[in-house]
């Protein structure tokens, strides 16, 4: 958890005021935060263990609603396409689409549904992970100044109920464009493998 936070520091932080990163700064950074030394940080910062359980909330229902989709979209896939069985009665076979490409499409379904539906929660966590921090972010509505990050929340719920107060419930997804790329480019990436997939089957055919 520590060097999470730190990587996410690295992240967010702007590249104006940033040198540039060695290899094993996050290390430092979370061996730092783990022992409370090293970069200093404002009373704000919340101590580890008050972000153990937002965290393990965090990732628990991330584990629940991915691999449920996995399953549904798994079972549904195979459904759809039975296995292939050989004339001679022997054991029933696949081919390497058969094979492969469903758990793929299953496990890119589970993460994307549990990726958007945790999104919420998972700003709420990494605002709590950078409070106190003296990080500067960029500016991204204006494009050309830095913002320092100067929350005050006092915990989970509070964090929550300032979001929805000050920002309305879109605030609990900005910087949701990101998950459209990453996942744009993976179902992109996806597409060319089952393309792949389909020339080798015609190739040994």
């Amino acid at each position: 958890m520590p060097f999470y936070s730190a990587s996410l520091i690295e992240t967010v932080q702007s590249e104006i005021i940033r040198d540039d990163p060695g290899i094993l700064d996050c290390v430092k950074e979370g061996v730092g935060r783990l022992i409370g030394m090293g970069i200093p940080h404002s009373k704000r910062l919340f101590p580890l263990w008050a972000l153990v359980f937002p965290t393990f909330l965090h990732g628990v229902l991330h584990y629940i609603v991915s691999s449920t989709i996995q399953k549904l979209v798994l079972l549904v896939l195979r459904r759809k396409s039975p296995q292939r069985q050989v004339t001679d009665g022997t054991e029933p076979i696949q081919n390497m689409l058969d094979a492969y490409f469903p758990e793929l499409m299953a496990t890119f379904a589970g993460n994307l549904c549990a990726d958007v539906l945790l999104y919420p929660l998972e700003t709420v966590l990494h605002r709590l992970y950078l409070q106190g921090t003296r990080t500067i972010i960029d500016n991204t509505d204006l494009g050309f100044e830095v913002l320092p990050i100067n929350t005050q929340y006092e915990g989970l719920r509070d964090c929550i109920n300032t979001i929805r107060k000050e920002e309305g419930t879109l605030g609990f997804y900005k910087g949701f464009g990101s998950i459209i790329v990453q996942y744009s480019l993976h179902a992109a990436v996806l597409q060319i493998t089952k393309m792949i997939y389909s020339v080798m089957l015609q190739n040994a055919a």
